[in-house]
Order: C-alpha cells, then sequence, then structure tokens
C-alpha cells in the first residue's frame, strides 16, 4: 500500500516508492488472467494491488494501460523462455519436447484451477475489438513463429523430407496455442505429453 505522507512533508527526489511496480504488475496480471480484461474491474485490481485508484493511474495510467503493460511483460517473459529452451545443445526432437514439456507445466498451474496461457486465455478474446491488443498478439505469434523457424532450419536434416522450416516453426506455435487451451479447460499431465510427443514426431520424425 502507498504510504500516506505525513502532512507539511515533501517527498525527497529520488526516494524509492512505497511499492514494488514489478510485483503490483504482476497481481494485477493474475487477476486479469482469473477473470479477464472485461470482467475485472478496478476494484479488483486495487484489491489485488493494495494501491488505491490514484495510486494504480499514478503508476500504471488507466485500466487499458495496466493491461497492456502486462500483456508485455507475458510476452517478455515467453520469448526470454523460448529462446533460452532452443539455445539448449541437443538433438532438435529433445529441444522441441523440452520446451513443450515446460510450457505444459506452466499452462498447468494455478491456484484455483489450470491457468493456460495469460496471452491466449485473455488477450484472444480482446483482439476482436481492441486493436492494440490485436496487433500485440499478432507480433507475438510472429516472433514465436520466427524463433522457432531459426532453431529448425539450424536443423535440416532432423526435419520432415522436404518440410519448410517456417511452415513447422508455425506447427510448434500451433502446438504450444492447443497446449494452452487444453490445459484450461483441464487436460492432464499425460493428455497434453500426448499431444506434443505426436507434435514433435510431426516435425521431426523418429529415425
Amino acid at each position: 500500500m502507498v504510504q500516506k505522507e505525513p502532512s507539511g512533508s515533501s517527498r525527497p527526489r529520488g526516494r524509492p516508492r512505497a511499492y514494488d511496480p514489478a510485483t503490483a504488475l504482476g497481481k494485477a496480471r493474475d487477476a486479469f488472467w482469473r477473470n479477464g480484461f472485461s470482467a475485472t474491474s478496478l476494484d479488483d485490481l486495487s484489491a489485488a494491488t493494495g494501491l488505491n485508484r490514484p495510486s494504480l493511474y499514478g503508476a500504471f495510467g488507466d485500466k487499458k494501460a495496466l493491461y497492456m503493460a502486462t500483456l508485455q511483460r507475458s510476452r517478455s517473459e515467453m520469448l526470454g523462455g523460448l529462446e533460452r529452451g532452443l539455445a539448449q545443445p541437443g538433438p532438435l526432437r529433445d529441444v522441441l519436447k523440452t520446451i513443450f514439456s515446460g510450457a505444459s507445466a506452466i499452462y498447468r498451474s494455478g491456484d484455483e484451477a489450470q491457468r493456460g496461457c495469460f496471452l491466449i486465455g485473455t488477450a484472444v478474446t480482446e483482439s476482436v475489438a481492441d486493436p492494440d491488443v490485436r496487433n500485440l498478439l499478432d507480433q507475438v505469434f510472429g516472433e514465436l513463429d520466427s524463433g522457432f523457424a531459426a532453431r529448425m532450419a539450424a536443423s535440416p536434416d532432423e526435419l520432415a523430407p522436404g518440410a519448410d522450416p517456417l511452415a513447422m516453426g508455425s506447427l510448434a506455435t500451433a502446438i504450444l496455442h492447443t497446449l494452452a487451451v487444453r490445459a484450461r479447460t483441464g487436460a492432464d499431465e499425460a493428455s497434453l505429453k500426448a499431444i506434443y510427443e505426436a507434435g514433435v514426431d510431426l516435425i521431426c520424425p523418429r529415425p
């Protein structure tokens, strides 16, 4: 909670804020993740972050700006995780399985129920009416496609004969989408594993 300044006091320049922006943003994302953008009220966000409305506006701007900040945070985390995963040594099959397994674990997490992917679970709905959300989501999907495609282009002999790395990159992103949606509906670990292992077999046939 932002601390109230004593009457007559002045805030010294450079004084640290009485809240942690990263923590507040994470709690706001949890609120949006649970209920979606439209169903999450400012009162919900205040309760989640411990900040009153004026403090929320001062820290993040309006509700839309706060939501976009949570999307950007998820975008950075997702792309950073993918970059680290694709940089791991080993056969492409193993690399992809490790990435999909890690994503599945994230998608199955949640205090009340399996939450899936924040971007896919909330931004897909909002993108219909909001061009800013739609553009951000399109960029994220393109970046995922490109990241997977670059790794696949580096291992052409491991792909299915005649496979196009760009097409296989899009397929890998589509597998993430499927895992996120299935996890959101309650699919267990074994079900998700069966999906991504079948996908890996399509991209990289067994020897």
